[in-house]
């Protein structure tokens, strides 16, 4: 039985109690085995948390398309492609998320962060670098990318859509998808399995209090497993 009324309370409960170990372990037990984005991907500061629905990005490797001649789509003409629109659609409670150009460039950077603090949103994973450490350590801005590096997304990279399904490393994310990230990395929790995934790792979650406690007490750990079925 689900211990909330809406999403907001799910937000709070999942930023209060949970982690991404305890709900990736859930949806292993559940048949979904996939759900961890690549390990590449890691919080700019090993602080950060990060709990939201993905509002999803999809970019593409471009030249400089202001130099280049010809082309029949008016799309790779635009700084950015469709980068600005995506931004400015971020909700309270999203996390940008982007994949699908290679890792040659920033795809995510500073402004970006200040622009998606202004409409709440709740952080930022990319399948790629990101920029302007400290000026996203300053905002304070929940941001997962492959780390640090400068080199500019514009003459090299657009935005092609967005609110669109996109992979990242065989993981779908479908817009709207739960995202969970921290330390040990970012996990995708698909909408239609949430409440069963969030009840059960809130069970899960107090239940491993429970063990640590037994065990900082001198329980053995066969003993703990045996009896709690947890470890």
């Amino acid at each position: 039985m689900k211990e909330w009324k809406n999403h907001k309370e799910l937000l709070e409960l999942i930023k209060k109690e949970l982690y991404t170990a305890v709900i990736g372990d859930i949806m292993d037990e559940m048949g979904y085995t996939h759900q961890f984005l690549p390990p590449i991907i890691r919080p700019l500061c090993d602080d950060m948390f990060l709990a939201g629905r993905a509002m999803t990005v999809l970019e593409a490797d471009v030249l400089d398309s202001s130099k280049v001649i010809g082309g029949a789509n008016p799309l790779l003409k635009r700084a950015f492609g469709m980068m600005l629109e995506a931004l400015d659609d971020l909700k309270e409670d999203e996390v940008y998320v982007c994949s699908g150009a290679s890792p040659k460039f920033a795809l995510w950077g500073e402004l970006m962060s200040a622009r998606a603090l202004q409409c709440k949103a709740a952080g930022a994973v990319v399948n790629g670098y990101s920029r302007d450490t400290k000026g996203i350590l300053a905002l304070n801005f929940p941001t997962f990318s492959y780390g640090p590096y400068a080199q500019d997304q514009a003459p090299r990279g657009k935005v092609i859509d967005f609110r669109v399904p996109i992979e990242i490393e065989g993981v779908r994310i479908n817009d709207g998808d739960m995202l969970i990230g921290d330390i040990d990395g970012v996990c995708v929790v698909p909408q239609e399995i949430e409440e069963e995934v969030f009840t059960c790792a809130l069970e899960r979650a107090r239940g491993e209090k429970m063990v640590l406690q037994k065990i900082r007490e001198g329980m053995k750990a066969r003993e703990a497993f045996d009896k709690y079925g947890i470890m």
